[in-house]
């Protein structure tokens, strides 16, 4: 069984897919990072979406998301730095053009009522 999308050295099915199918909620922030990166890569747009803070979410439409994640190949997450409540990271891939891509972000999360949410990141 493959290692899950998000780098760890655990099968996906129970690393990031238990968050993505709601069955499990990100104990951390960078727990729910990694899972919405592994989001991206299998096109679960709904996770990510309900994964965005409420207040964030108007910035964002489930469309545009799942267009951007079916653009590009997900090749590989690198987690740089981790606090409470920040995680940077590189997300490696290729874009629509097969150019090599690396999206780098200091993100920040919330903890809302027992559940993480993506707040916004700086690129």
């Amino acid at each position: 069984m493959a290692n899950c999308y998000c780098g760890s050295s655990q099968p996906y099915a129970t690393c990031c897919e238990p968050y993505i199918k709601g069955v499990k909620k990100a104990p951390t922030a960078e727990v729910l990072m990694r899972s919405r990166y592994s989001a991206y890569v299998v096109l679960a747009a709904d996770y990510l979406w309900n994964t965005t803070a409420p207040s964030e979410r108007k910035k964002h439409s489930k469309s545009a998301i799942l267009d951007w994640a079916k653009s590009n190949q997900w090749l590989k997450l690198e987690v740089l730095r981790t606090t409470d409540t920040i995680v940077e990271f590189k997300a490696y891939y290729l874009d629509s053009n097969l150019r090599a891509q690396v999206h780098h972000e200091v993100s920040t999360f919330v903890n809302q009522q027992g559940k993480w949410y993506y707040v916004d990141g700086e690129y």
